[in-house]
């Protein structure tokens, strides 16, 4: 499992988006009405859903936190949360880009945008509570309230350009585009979702190891009380 983590996936994350944007570059029509600045939706997409799935994870494992305190959970949640920080900002940028030749302004507050950008700024606000808060068990349990109360605005985003009017249009489905974007965007989805796990795997190990470094202290230190000792073992657990 550690060498296909070391090799494998990484060699399978290149080959499917060399794949897919090779397919989105020189063998999908350009949009009828976009031209070829279209070809940036097989690279904004992508990284919109990768976003939005690390964010969900982070919101899963918020919860599962704190019904079940484990250390792995609270690690899981760091790593989705920055891992989907990242995605989510490369996705602004992208849409940014997207947004110049075809609304004529790089930034509008566009009920899509501002609501992403609303998401973008909680799961910031996220990751600087974690590293202001020293104790690892307040910090694990205020973070997850935090990654609970800014999931409230995932749906917000998905729907914004159906509950509102906005500038951004409303996702396509493979009965509304041609079908030769189909196969180009779906190749580079799997590609993103290939570079999502690989991020999430290292972040998370990362993340579990200084978990267990910073427990490791008061685990060493000889104590009379079994309760604490039984609740340090099952946290790293």
């Amino acid at each position: 499992m550690n060498k296909f983590v070391k090799f494998g996936l990484p060699a399978l994350t290149l080959a499917l988006l060399g794949a897919g944007w090779w397919l989105g570059l020189a063998w999908a029509p350009p949009d009828r009405e976009m031209g070829e600045v279209q070809r940036i939706m097989y690279v904004h997409v992508p990284l919109q859903w990768m976003a939005m799935m690390a964010m969900f994870i982070n919101f899963v494992a918020a919860v599962t936190y704190l019904m079940r305190q484990s250390w792995k959970t609270d690690a899981m949640a760091e790593a989705s949360a920055e891992v989907g920080l990242l995605f989510g900002t490369l996705g602004m940028i992208t849409g940014s880009i997207w947004g110049r030749p075809t609304w004529g302004v790089y930034w509008s507050w566009d009920p899509r945008l501002t609501s992403e950008a609303i998401l973008l700024v909680s799961y910031t606000g996220y990751l600087v509570l974690r590293r202001f808060v020293e104790d690892p068990e307040k910090r694990a349990v205020w973070s997850a309230v935090v990654a609970i109360i800014g999931a409230i605005n995932l749906p917000i985003v998905w729907f914004s350009v159906r509950w509102w009017r906005s500038l951004h249009q409303v996702q396509s489905s493979p009965k509304t585009v041609d079908p030769q974007m189909v196969l180009p965007l779906r190749v580079s989805a799997f590609g993103m979702l290939a570079l999502l796990i690989l991020f999430m795997v290292h972040r998370y190990r990362i993340a579990l190891a200084e978990r267990k470094a910073e427990v490791a202290l008061p685990e060493a230190l000889p104590t009379d009380d079994p309760a604490l000792r039984a609740s340090h073992s099952s946290k790293v657990a």
